[in-house]
């Protein structure tokens, strides 16, 4: 069309005796160039701001030297402030025992309280307790729901030890019971996608086989419907299957197409799989994704929807230099933008992805997952008010 236009604005010019081409047809043609220039600017602004943006955020961060576990220490204190002037009694203990398991360290020996929710979960969150059992006497509440427990709004805060949460709770975070085992159970994973230990050494092999340059240039998702906050990525991927590939797979509450946004559902796919993608993307669950930690060991650039939910690590990964942020009231426009963005500045694209990748592989080894829920019992026991005496009803745990 564009063709025809600029035929007719030349006959115009030279012919125009002999033209057929009507005044419309040049003043619409000079209208299209306009368009166009103005689409090119905006594209350029777009560019050159969120360039702009990029760069200020990672010399920020290069300027000002992370000690890692002293930042961790401030998350914990942090956690731990509502309870640092009224401490934390037996009382306010038992007040808490209704959100959780009740975990007891008496003489170096560990109990729990009878029933637990989630069995698997418990044996996550038991596997570091029994690790630990050489500190001093304590009692802790742990939530193995999805949700926290402790709303900010309560009038005394609550000692819940809860694996995510959001600034409307004011749970303490603990190292999620998945880093052993009880994670999501799908069908690749039935009985949950624990073992940390295992996926870390799975993962980095694999990335080896995919190399920055032999991977595919697309975003790529595979996840079940938990929020609709996904929907766009996937209406996206099937306007621009080139530039995304993003798909829902069944969940326990499928029950028709419906459930997948009006197609069939996709066959899910490992972790190690991810790993041939340039582009991967996180999203929220009921609370935050387990998949998050797992998408940088593919050394790919993580796209990560949403800054509501956060587990006890999030704080010390920072958008533009581990991870690219997006809005949850995201639109297809924004995600395309995007990523059209990362493709012509695919050095940028790289090197966020390595600085994800080398955060997670040097600061969430097993070792410093043990180190963390060390370190925050420490804490805690600091402001027990009181010494905790067996309760004969629990069961010990070996």
């Amino acid at each position: 069309m564009r063709t025809v236009h600029y035929f007719c604005f030349i006959s115009f010019l030279f012919f125009i005796h002999s033209t057929t081409c009507s005044i419309n047809d040049e003043n619409s043609y000079i209208d299209e160039l306009k368009f166009e220039e103005e689409i090119h600017n905006v594209w350029s602004q777009f560019d050159s701001n969120l360039l702009d943006e990029i760069l200020k955020s990672q010399q920020k961060y290069n300027e000002t030297p992370v000690n890692v576990q002293k930042s961790f220490e401030q998350i914990i204190k942090k956690d731990l402030k509502p309870f640092n002037r009224n401490k934390i009694s037996s009382k306010l203990l038992k007040s808490a025992s209704s959100y959780g398991t009740v975990y007891q360290l008496v003489n170096h020996s560990l109990y729990r309280s009878k029933e637990c929710m989630f069995p698997s979960r418990c044996e996550g969150v038991e596997h570091f307790l029994l690790k630990l059992t050489n500190l001093t006497d304590f009692e802790i509440v742990v939530n193995t729901r999805d949700y926290p427990q402790s709303y900010e709004s309560f009038s005394t805060a609550l000692p819940i030890f809860s694996f995510s949460k959001t600034t409307e709770y004011v749970d303490i975070m603990y190292p999620a019971w998945s880093f052993w085992c009880g994670g999501p159970a799908i069908k690749l994973h039935p009985t949950g996608i624990g073992r940390w230990d295992k996926a870390r050494k799975s993962l980095i092999q694999e990335m080896k086989k995919w190399p920055w340059e032999k991977k595919i240039t697309r975003a790529f998702f595979r996840g079940s419907r938990t929020s609709s906050e996904r929907d766009e990525l996937i209406l996206l991927s099937r306007e621009f299957p080139n530039l995304a590939d993003a798909a829902y797979t069944k969940n326990q509450a499928w029950k028709s197409e419906k459930d997948t946004l009006n197609a069939q559902p996709a066959d899910e796919v490992s972790f190690e799989e991810h790993c041939r993608f340039k582009y991967l993307f996180n999203f929220r669950g009921v609370a935050a994704s387990f998949r998050f930690k797992h998408l940088f060991l593919c050394k790919s650039l993580v796209f990560h929807v949403g800054n509501e939910w956060i587990e006890y690590f999030y704080p010390l990964m920072k958008p533009w230099v581990h991870y690219v942020p997006i809005k949850s009231d995201y639109n297809r426009k924004d995600i395309k933008n995007i990523l059209e963005f990362f493709v012509k500045h695919d050095d940028l694209a790289e090197k966020i992805a390595n600085n994800g990748y080398q955060f997670v592989r040097d600061h969430l080894k097993m070792s410093n997952v043990t180190w963390y829920w060390r370190t925050l019992l420490e804490n805690y026991i600091k402001l027990q008010s009181y010494k905790p005496s067996l309760n004969h009803s629990f069961k010990r745990i070996s």
